[in-house]
């Protein structure tokens, strides 16, 4: 990641390190339902690829574009990738865990496409990424680049400015190659949700470098 991006990395760790929020980690185990045009299915190589305005959901995620291929491993974990039409960008949104009291939040980001992967339970949207947490339907905090990765199991974000193949290569069309972030401050938890002392919060948190295997 570009080095300039470190004050912004630093001020997300402490603007994003309040509050007891996780994904819902009860969608890892559910199944994939997807609706579309047109399904091809090779039951040999375990792939699927979904044709024309798919909708796939599991649990609390929602997955909306025009194609969606998956394909399940040895172990069973499921692999999806969506891609948008021309011009478009694909669309995820999960439901987050929150103490009982607070808010309801949500997940929203998009990218012309988006990754799935089962196993380590990362998304990554690539190309015109952008990311949103709202509160009750409020929105709360936004994020943009070029490539976002966001891992639901430890609810760490990191954020690439660049495309990927690193600041030669092109970027898309209206994009400033940079990271902008919109975050608002974080209300306090009523005092019946609040985390013990002994406990570490353990919000939306960012990394300093791009991870997830795909």
């Amino acid at each position: 990641m570009n080095h300039t991006l470190r004050p912004l990395v630093f001020l997300l760790a402490v603007l994003c390190s309040t509050g007891v929020v996780h994904a819902e980690k009860a969608d890892r185990s559910k199944p994939m339902n997807i609706e579309a045009d047109s399904l091809r299915h090779d039951e040999v190589k375990q792939t699927s690829v979904f044709s024309g305005r798919v909708v796939m959901t599991k649990g609390s995620i929602v997955l909306r574009g025009a194609r969606l291929d998956v394909r399940q491993d040895a172990d069973g974990y499921q692999h999806g990738v969506v891609t948008a039409e021309p011009g478009k960008r694909a669309f995820f949104r999960q439901k987050r865990d929150t103490p009982a009291g607070a808010p309801e939040e949500f997940i929203e980001g998009e990218g012309e496409v988006i990754e799935y992967d089962g196993r380590t339970d990362n998304v990554r949207f690539i190309t015109r990424a952008e990311l949103r947490r709202y509160r009750d339907s409020v929105l709360s905090d936004e994020i943009t680049g070029a490539q976002i990765v966001y891992n639901n199991l430890t609810d760490v974000f990191t954020v690439d400015g660049q495309r990927p193949g690193g600041a030669g290569a092109a970027a898309a069309p209206g994009s400033t190659g940079r990271v902008r972030a919109v975050l608002s401050p974080k209300e306090k938890v009523p005092a019946a949700a609040e985390t013990p002392a002994s406990a570490p919060a353990t919000g939306l948190r960012p990394s300093t470098t791009l991870g997830g295997s795909r």
